[in-house]
């Protein structure tokens, strides 16, 4: 039997995060990108998505994806076969990351929406891509799906996430975990950190890439994760 998949966008994007893995990774079973948009903490968007996802399956997320993937193996690790934490980071909020999530919160009211998402997106790039009419408009296209109301209350989520560190050591299944080399966000040392907290997980840099890995380098983040699949 196949084993689903079950992909978590970041802040403020769609299912279009993950849409060159989607297709890449198709032929290996069914897959499924979880709304984010339902619930008003990280706990309750991963009661959502556990709501609505098959009974096992294989979990990766990008960035707050990640936060909700790791909350989704606090609340029911006998569901996940497979885990993937993309871009992302175990670390809580500091007070001053809580300070600057609400004045881009306050910001973004103040803006016309699309405009302003499109570049706070764009912004998390590789500098080399930041001027890519194609990753523009899809970063366009993701924050108009979520929207002003959306990005309030996921962002309101990740200030209130949980340190997740003291919870990986518990994850036993395999793991991989992803970030770009340049991912100025959630950077490697990041990664490393989570890698080193669960045992048995594999640690990949992907080079030439920012905190978007999933648009800006997708055939490389899809090959690492058909890897995951088929290992």
């Amino acid at each position: 039997m196949t084993t689903p998949i079950v992909f978590v966008p970041g802040l403020l994007c769609s299912a279009e995060a993950f849409m060159p893995q989607v297709t890449a990774l198709w032929p290996l079973g069914p897959v499924m990108v979880a709304s984010t948009l339902n619930g008003e903490t990280i706990s309750e968007i991963a009661a959502a998505i556990l709501a609505d996802a098959p009974p096992r399956f294989a979990l990766a997320g990008i960035s707050m994806g990640g936060y909700i993937c790791m909350e989704i193996m606090r609340q029911a690790p006998h569901r996940v076969e497979k885990l993937a934490l993309l871009d992302t980071s175990a670390l809580p909020d500091t007070p001053e990351q809580a300070l600057q999530r609400r004045a881009l919160v306050a910001q973004a009211g103040k803006s016309d929406f699309a405009t302003w998402g499109e570049a706070l997106l764009t912004s998390i790039l590789h500098p080399s891509r930041r001027t890519d009419a194609t990753l523009r408009a899809v970063n366009r296209r993701m924050a108009m799906a979520v929207g002003l109301e959306g990005f309030a209350r996921q962002t309101a989520a990740v200030i209130g996430r949980m340190d997740s560190r003291p919870s990986l050591a518990a994850i036993r299944i395999p793991t991989l975990v992803l970030v770009g080399d340049s991912d100025a966000l959630t950077p490697p040392e990041r990664a490393e950190e989570i890698a080193s907290l669960i045992s048995g997980s594999e640690l990949h840099v992907v080079p030439d890439c920012g905190h978007a890995s999933t648009l800006e380098q997708p055939l490389l983040v899809s090959s690492a994760l058909m890897k995951w699949m088929q290992d």
